[in-house]
């Protein structure tokens, strides 16, 4: 599927044209600021963790609620905008939050937005957060990340990611850390690029919260 026919997977008929031009912004908001980000985290990651997460939610039952299925888009839209891997500037860690103000998104729904956000990370989970009570769009959202970090999408990302940061790819004498913490987890400097797959994505699909993505 192309970009283009991506940022339409969602029924115009079903949300009211103001949504879709906030849609439309985020989407060029996320254009914008990821454009210099290498393919593992660029614009048709997002592309594909938005239609998962749709597609997703649907499955779920979300469709009947039209407030979680536009916290889901706008939260799976968003979700790498200002991401800490790729920091240039630290005002960059505002832009989702200035732009869901900016939008006059409704203050329950940012909260549940940014909530989603910042607590859908791997490292979160490491941290506790995942363990913790979440709402349905949370889950929804996260797992449709997730999903793309597995398969041959998943392995493409991991190596282009490795790469980009002249990661070592393979070293028999650095072993992977099977007890990790968020703080070891975040020191990326420690790891190799296939390492990885034993400290975080072969842990992946245990940890799906859906049924569906399951």
């Amino acid at each position: 599927m192309s970009a283009h026919q991506s940022k339409s997977s969602f029924s115009e008929k079903s949300t009211p044209m103001a949504f879709r031009d906030t849609v439309k912004r985020a989407e060029q908001l996320v254009e914008t600021s990821m454009k210099g980000n290498d393919a593992s985290h660029d614009a048709p990651h997002v592309w594909r963790v938005r239609d998962l997460a749709l597609s997703l939610a649907r499955e779920e039952g979300l469709s009947s609620n039209p407030d979680s299925m536009e916290i889901v888009e706008l939260a799976a839209l968003l979700h790498d905008v200002g991401d800490y891997k790729y920091l240039r500037d630290p005002s960059e860690e505002k832009l989702v939050e200035n732009f869901l103000e900016e939008e006059g998104i409704a203050e329950s729904k940012k909260i549940k937005i940014l909530s989603i956000i910042k607590g859908m990370g791997f490292k979160d989970e490491l941290a506790g957060v995942g363990n913790q009570e979440f709402p349905p769009e949370f889950g929804v959202v996260q797992d449709a990340d997730r999903l793309d970090a597995i398969g041959a999408i998943g392995i493409a990302r991991c190596f282009t990611f490795g790469g980009n940061r002249n990661r070592v790819l393979h070293d028999p004498a650095i072993q992977s850390r099977l007890d990790l913490s968020k703080e070891h987890y975040m020191k990326k400097e420690e790891q190799t690029t296939v390492n990885h797959f034993h400290e975080k994505l072969l842990k992946l699909k245990d940890l799906m919260k859906t049924k569906f993505a399951r």
